[in-house]
């Protein structure tokens, strides 16, 4: 015999009081967390773009002049700018409407520094259109955990794009070899061609040796050796303490929602099983 429906959904409502904590919580730690993020984005952006000019691609760095240079690294750190407060509109619905125009519009600025440098039009800024999906205000720990399953995909996406809109910055300044069409930048951030051998290198980083298929090889082979941004979440945490620490603190927290969505399910199906019970009794004659 089921328990009474009406102390399962006592059990039920401080289960859901309990979430709505670790929903409190989780946003909280989420915010210190992709605050952090950002500055440290920024910080691996500059030392990866340090490492892509000077050891990859000294000698195109060097026919640069020093206007171009300084245009160069400007605009290298408005992107990772830019990428922090991406990464902060997507924590709360409520902000991201206006957030969004002002992103643009500082992007806008960005063209003033210098058309021939800075890209014409920058893939960074994703749709938030959509963004009041993430509400961490909820007791249902279903809808917690695709909030913060969404959260993640979205950073990691904030980062692939970034490391893309930076390759492109480098190319058309002219570090990065211009040869290289626009698919191959896009194969080089995801590491996903069949033909491409990842070599060793510093963090952020990826160093390939690639085949590109040509009509007019004659004694050339195709292979060809690029350097390119590929911005890790991995390797980021990895270098920065407090980003550590704040994932430690996102797990642990992971782990308390865990437990209690668990024990949601189970006096869930609980209070069904009391209620068909009680529906069968109901209406049952001799």
């Amino acid at each position: 015999m089921a328990r009474a429906i009406e102390r399962i959904e006592q059990d039920i409502a401080a289960l859901q009081e309990a979430i709505r904590a670790i929903a409190i919580e989780l946003q909280s730690a989420y915010a210190s967390y992709l605050n952090t993020l950002g500055l440290a984005v920024r910080k691996q952006l500059i030392l990866a773009s340090y490492h892509l000019c000077t050891q990859g691609y000294p000698e195109n760095f060097l026919h640069l002049s020093l206007n171009q240079r300084q245009q160069l690294q400007q605009a290298i750190r408005k992107l990772g700018e830019l990428a922090a407060e991406q990464l902060l509109i997507y924590l709360t619905s409520e902000e991201s409407g206006e957030d969004e125009v002002d992103e643009i519009d500082e992007g806008d600025e960005m063209h003033e520094v210098d058309e021939e440098i800075i890209p014409s039009s920058s893939s960074l800024f994703l749709d938030t259109s959509n963004s009041q999906y993430l509400t961490a205000n909820t007791s249902d720990p279903i809808e917690l955990a695709k909030w913060q399953q969404k959260l993640e995909e979205v950073a990691q996406e904030i980062l692939k794009k970034l490391s893309h809109d930076a390759n492109l910055l480098l190319q058309k300044a002219g570090v990065l070899p211009k040869k290289l069409p626009e698919p191959i930048l896009a194969a080089a951030a995801a590491a996903s061609e069949a033909s491409a051998e990842v070599m060793p290198g510093p963090p952020n980083l990826l160093n390939l040796v690639i085949e590109i298929e040509n009509e007019q090889q004659s004694e050339d082979s195709g292979l060809t050796q690029i350097m390119a941004i590929n911005l890790r979440l991995g390797e980021i945490e990895f270098a920065d303490v407090t980003l550590s620490s704040d994932r430690k603190r996102i797990r642990s927290i992971l782990v308390q929602l865990n437990k209690l969505g668990r024990e949601y399910k189970k006096r869930y199906k609980e209070k069904a099983i009391a209620e068909a019970e009680a529906a069968w009794r109901a209406s049952w004659f001799e």
